[in-house]
């Protein structure tokens, strides 16, 4: 789980969904879907400890399943990114 440090996104969380070189593709389940994520620069992004648990019992990943996780663990990660920065 990240959160954006810049663009009209910005203190948005999100989950990385890939790594490709300098960018990063995340998306949160609303406007950045699994359909179409987000391609930022990895500079541009916050790193939290929290890692979101994509696991779904055997069905495919949806949108909804994102937005669950990201909604449960919003709070506390971002009591803890105000600490590390």
């Amino acid at each position: 789980m990240v959160f954006s440090k810049s663009g009209r996104d910005k203190g948005k969380a999100f989950v990385v969904m890939e790594v490709d070189n300098q960018y990063v593709k995340l998306v949160d389940g609303k406007l950045r879907t699994l359909d179409k994520p987000k391609k930022k620069k990895i500079k541009h992004v916050q790193p939290t400890l929290e890692i979101v648990d994509l696991t779904t019992d055997g069905r495919a990943l949806q949108d909804a399943d994102i937005r669950k996780r990201l909604q449960r663990n919003k709070d506390s990660v971002k009591r803890e990114v105000i600490r590390i920065v």
